[in-house]
This record gives structure tokens, sequence and C-alpha cells, in this order.
């Protein structure tokens, strides 16, 4: 139930959808007024949602900040949170991954410069679908091919959201006592959410941010007033985790 009111709200504010609706009403009206309101408002939304600067502003304030390599230090284990991966029902004999693959190869990275022992990866099917393997298990793969020592890496499949990852986790992690030093690795937007999760669920940690999707402002043309499909696509991205942020601080996850 819980996934499917997620899907349902992620789809409401989906920034295109506004846009399409205020369209409908400046067709359907009957009021000319009115008419004219939504369709300027339209037009105004559809302008601010693809502006690229815009866009980029509000991932930069949004975002953790990123950490230094040079500034990280030594660490029993690394968790690290799936959601990078996609199910192609056709095509199994290899892993599919997506943008947040710096998830894990940036503790790939921290784990071959030593920063790193132990590699924890948690994540079930977050796409509820049988055939599909565990993500934990699809990333184990792809360390293991990297030549990771199994005896480094540790999976939890059963977590399907930011809240499970985190319980799930804290649960593995208290079965090693040895692990004192704990660095939580996730995709920069995802940060917050997950930090407040991991607090909740009582694990004491240090933050390594990754997969970032704003950067240093640019003040070309294309970067400031060109409308861009990809910023309209990128608000959307951000909305939907600001709204998981908010629906887990109500219900008491984070």
């Amino acid at each position: 139930m819980f996934f499917i009111l997620s899907k349902t709200l992620d789809f409401l504010l989906m920034p295109l959808v506004w846009v399409l609706l205020l369209l409908l009403l400046a067709v359907f009206l009957r009021s000319g007024k009115w008419r004219r309101i939504s369709l300027i408002s339209a037009l105004a939304m559809l302008l601010f949602f693809s502006n690229p600067f815009l866009n980029n502003l509000a991932w930069r304030a949004w975002e953790a900040k990123p950490v230094p390599v040079s500034e990280v230090g030594k660490y029993d284990v690394a968790v690290v949170l799936t959601g990078v991966t996609s199910f192609k029902p056709d095509i199994t004999d290899r892993v599919h991954t997506n943008k947040g693959a710096d998830r894990f190869l940036h503790t790939l990275q921290l784990y071959r410069l030593g920063k790193v022992d132990k590699i924890l990866i948690t994540g079930g099917k977050g796409f509820l679908m049988d055939d599909m393997v565990p993500e934990a298990e699809q990333l184990r793969k792809i360390m293991l091919l990297a030549g990771v020592p199994e005896q480094d890496l540790i999976v939890e499949t059963g977590a399907v959201n930011t809240r499970e990852n985190a319980v799930f986790a804290a649960q593995v992690l208290q079965q090693h006592p040895s692990w004192k030093k704990v660095l939580l690795v996730t995709s920069a937007f995802h940060m917050r959410r997950s930090e407040g999760c991991f607090k909740k669920a009582g694990v004491t940690f240090d933050s390594y941010p990754t997969d970032f999707y704003s950067s240093e402002p640019v003040f070309t043309p294309d970067y400031t007033f060109i409308p861009s499909a990809v910023a309209f696509e990128g608000w959307h991205h951000l909305i939907h985790e600001m709204a998981g942020y908010v629906v887990y601080k109500v219900l008491g996850y984070c």
C-alpha cells in the first residue's frame, strides 16, 4: 500500500502534470478571464521549470556538500544504499545500472584506497518484481567482478525503502560490534532522508555523498535562460525527494 501511495504522490507532484492541467483548464473553462489566467500560469510554470540555471541552484541548495577523498579517514565498514539498478526481464545476464552508480563506484574507490575495510550493501526488490534479483545482490556481483574479496562484502536484501535500509542495516551492524566506524554512502540528494533514518535507527556514522546533480553555476546563454527538458526532469526528481523527506518526517521515520 505504501508503495502504491508513493507512486501516486509522485505522479501528482510532477511539474509536467501541473502544466497540462492548467492547459486543459485554459481550453475548457467558460470564463475568458480564468482561461487567460490558466494559460499564462501554464506558460510561466513551463518557463520556470525548464530553466537549467534555476534548477541547478535548487539542487545546490538541497544536496549534501561533497567530502574530498583526501579528508576521508579510515572506516571499518561503508554502508551503501541501493536504488541504482534497473530490471530488464529480456536481458538478465548482466547488471544494469543508472546514474546513481556512483554510490558503489565511489565506495569501491575508497575501498581500493584502503579507507574502507568492509562494504555493507542494503537493498532488496524495490520494484516488487518476483523475477528481479535483489539490488544488493546485483551490486555484490559487480564488486566481486571488480576484485573485492567475498569476505569483505555483506549484503542485506530485505529493505525496499530508505527507512528499511536504515533499520535492517542497523541490525546487521549490531551483529558486528567490532565495526566502530561506519561510513554512510548514498546520493547527495538522498543524504538528508538517509541521515535522518539512520540516526533514528541508532546508528553512529559519517556521511559520504555521491552522485551529484548540481554543479558550479555557469553563466552562458544555454545554461541561464534557454529552456531545457533535462531541467524539467530535474525538478521532478528534486520535488519527489523533497516530498519523500517531508512524508518521512511526518511518519516519524527520520
